[in-house]
């Protein structure tokens, strides 16, 4: 970072690795997470801002998802603890931080194949009065719910382009339409914070751009937006906030364009080349290409060897 002190509208003081925010939504401290030699997780102390769109960055092996992992419930930290609006989620389970409203998707989509895509947005909604047995027999206890329920299925599929394909296997879906399912199926349960891993990847020009809407579109309907991301073009586009993991640990944050420019963060992807604007340097499309003429360029490789595989398949 630069000697001169940086200051950012949603800091409390400098901005830097582990600086505090003027309104956390997820605060973390000291969370540490090993694969017997190898400590893939080392964060200190990170804040996420609330209301705002924050990109969690850095190169292959960094240590993101399995961040991510820890902080949804669906893995263990060796130490360390979080909050999530002021009340610890570390070790509840993943069911429960759902339902306190922080929601994640998957970097490898996980729809159901074989049921429908209403079918599979309708196990997204939350407080569902047929998961009571008791309830579940008495139909005019749970059929109002539910159709409540599919009216809103209904209306997230029509937003995100779907609804043509309510009735269709799951298993039918382009990897981008999926992608598309998912985000609209985490928004069956009203997140508060909504965790996305690598939404972009696999996805074609054309419907990058969509999903860049409807990322832009979550913050606007108020939620506060997480996401893991190596298209630094995307990253720029959308972000308020860049948040920059090596090797598991937190090194860098900022504003995207302070980001960019910084050394240890360019170190972190390239090596050197410390006079190079990483963003001139990683991402497939440029984000003010037209859909139909934009063409994809290098880009920095996948958190997993398995999300290169869905980045090969036609969308």
């Amino acid at each position: 970072m630069s000697e001169t002190m940086q200051t950012h509208p949603l800091v409390i003081g400098e901005v830097g690795p582990g600086c505090k925010k003027v309104d956390p939504i997820v605060v973390a401290d000291n969370v540490t997470r090993t694969f017997g030699g190898l400590k893939a997780v080392d964060v200190v102390h990170v804040e996420i801002p609330r209301n705002a769109i924050t990109a969690l960055i850095g190169p292959n092996g960094a240590g993101k998802t399995t961040f991510f992992n820890l902080l949804t419930g669906f893995d263990k930290p060796n130490t360390g603890t979080w909050s999530f609006e002021g009340h610890s989620l570390a070790r509840v389970p993943a069911f429960r931080v759902a339902r306190k409203g922080m929601v994640r998707t998957f970097q490898l989509t996980k729809s159901l194949g074989r049921l429908s895509v209403l079918q599979n947005m309708l196990l997204g909604a939350t407080k569902q009065p047929g998961e009571n047995i008791f309830t579940a027999l008495i139909k005019p206890l749970w059929r109002g719910r539910e159709q409540d329920i599919t009216a809103k299925a209904e209306d997230l599929l029509d937003r995100f382009k779907l609804l043509e394909k309510s009735s269709d296997y799951a298993a039918s879906l382009s990897g981008g339409q999926r992608k598309l399912l998912e985000m609209a199926r985490a928004l069956m349960s009203d997140p508060v914070l909504i965790m996305l891993d690598e939404p972009m990847a696999g996805v074609n020009p054309a419907l990058t751009q969509s999903l860049l809407g409807h990322v832009k579109q979550l913050k606007a309907d108020g939620m506060s937006v997480l996401f893991v991301e190596h298209d630094m073009h995307m990253v720029r586009h959308i972000s308020d906030w860049v948040i920059v993991m090596a090797e598991g640990r937190v090194v860098a944050e900022g504003p995207p364009d302070q980001v960019m420019n910084d050394p240890a963060v360019i170190d972190a992807y390239l090596g050197a080349h410390h006079d190079t604007d990483l963003g001139e340097m990683t991402g497939t499309i440029p984000v003010a290409a037209a859909p139909e003429t934009a063409t994809a360029t290098a880009t920095v490789p996948t958190e997993t060897t398995a999300a290169e595989t869905e980045r090969e398949v036609e969308k």
